[in-house]
């Protein structure tokens, strides 16, 4: 039975104890859990190959199955993640702000750690390797609760970070890190219970996951966002930068967060735009089109099969497949309302060649990261620089978009005084 109380008693002494760490203690015990990851990676592969084929007997989906798969290059990359992280400077105390009092008193804002934070997720095991080294870095104690789909992965993982914490003996602080490892929906209901023994927890996965959170949590709740991202293809784009954008955006991943969803194209564009779409689209991906756009895409004989007249529903709908939905627009600002009006705040782009209407798209489209002429596939904590994240949080109170070190710290006020009184 998994005791709650136990683990976050636990885990605070964890936090106590990296509050005494510096950073070339935390990374020496970073570096210990890199090496135990490289040398337990057969050990790893192997627990996830029997995750993926329990996955796909279930009926699981192809990007979905994607999400869950590790190989070699994936494990190196989680290793690279970590060896980034111990690169990166520590957040910990690092000056926000300071100034002097006209009584003399000197006030310094620093960053300091959440505490303990606890992340629920879905079927990705390197989000638990992620996790485990940003909480760690920043000074905080981490408790993950997977997805029962990845459950021998993430058990694996979790089994190389202990040893590697044990490893680093007096450098490593086995306390900052549990997993709750028995998939059963009773772990979940305890962490969103735990009001004053966890201090903020994280949902990262689909909508349902997210609202579930959200909507039952008695602890502080960062929500890392579902993504309903879009591509508008303006007047000026041109048209083979366009179709390259939306190619990367929908079909490199269908199945993760910062993939398009929905593709919205000037009407001046349809006919010239659409038709060299379907040539690189036909036969892996499937067109819900509205009126406009139907008529253009069911010319053109290599796409015929896989495009259907579009619902409501499709709109705003996160398909986590090689599915887009196709809007047509009269120009940017029917662009960026329909955007905001349908979005989850996650990531949004345009192609175009107006500097004024790529000015107002940033401006006005109301979302964590908002691109001109680049794909949406870009919002990764690795791509920005960070080596791993957290999530991708969508709301707008404490942090948003990619989630790395400094997200994972509050900050406080040290004050230093001579004797002096209100």
């Amino acid at each position: 039975m998994f005791d709650i109380h136990g683990v976050c008693g636990d885990l605070r002494q964890g936090v106590s104890a990296l509050a005494r760490q510096n950073a070339g203690q935390k990374n020496y015990a970073l570096s210990c859990v890199a090496e135990e990851l490289r040398r337990q990676s057969g050990r790893i592969l192997d627990a996830n190959r029997r995750d993926t084929e329990r996955a796909r007997a279930s009926g699981m989906s192809a990007p979905l199955l994607d999400r869950l798969r590790l190989n070699d290059a994936r494990v190196d990359g989680i290793i690279d993640s970590v060896r980034i992280v111990i690169a990166a400077s520590d957040p910990v105390g690092e000056l926000v702000s300071g100034y002097t009092l006209p009584n003399g008193l000197e006030l310094r804002q620093v960053r300091a750690p959440l505490g303990v934070v606890a992340i629920i997720y879905e079927s990705r095991p390197a989000v638990t390797v992620d996790a485990f080294a940003l909480a760690y870095k920043s000074g905080n104690a981490i408790l993950l609760r997977g997805s029962a789909a990845a459950l021998e992965s993430n058990m694996a993982l979790a089994q190389a970070i202990r040893d590697g914490l044990e490893r680093a003996n007096a450098d490593g602080v086995p306390s900052a890190f549990a997993l709750a490892g028995g998939g059963e929906r009773t772990e979940v209901d305890a962490i969103l219970g735990a009001r004053g023994l966890i201090d903020v927890v994280l949902p990262r996965g689909g909508a349902s996951l997210i609202k579930f959170v959200a909507e039952n949590a008695r602890v502080p709740v960062i929500e890392t966002g579902s993504g309903v991202c879009h591509l508008f293809v303006d007047e000026s784009a041109g048209i083979e930068q366009a179709v390259r954008i939306a190619e990367n955006g929908k079909l490199q991943r269908p199945g993760v967060c910062n993939s398009l969803e929905t593709l919205l194209v000037h009407r001046k564009r349809l006919n010239d735009f659409l038709p060299r779409l379907a040539q690189v689209f036909a036969g892996r991906a499937e067109f819900r089109a509205d009126e406009e756009a139907f008529r253009v895409l069911a010319r053109e004989k290599t796409a015929a099969h896989r495009v259907v007249p579009a619902s409501e529903a499709d709109f705003g709908f996160e398909f986590l497949d090689a599915i887009l939905a196709v809007k047509t627009v009269s120009g940017v600002e029917e662009a960026v309302s329909f955007i905001n009006a349908h979005n989850t705040k996650h990531s949004e782009a345009i192609v175009t060649q107006s500097v004024e209407n790529a000015r107002f798209f940033q401006k006005a489209v109301d979302a964590a990261c908002v691109y001109v002429n680049a794909s949406t596939r870009f919002t990764d904590g690795g791509e920005f620089g960070f080596g791993a994240e957290l999530g991708i949080s969508t709301q707008k109170l404490h942090a948003r978009g990619p989630m790395g070190l400094s997200a994972l710290t509050t900050t406080k006020f040290l004050i230093n005084g001579e004797g002096q009184v209100r």
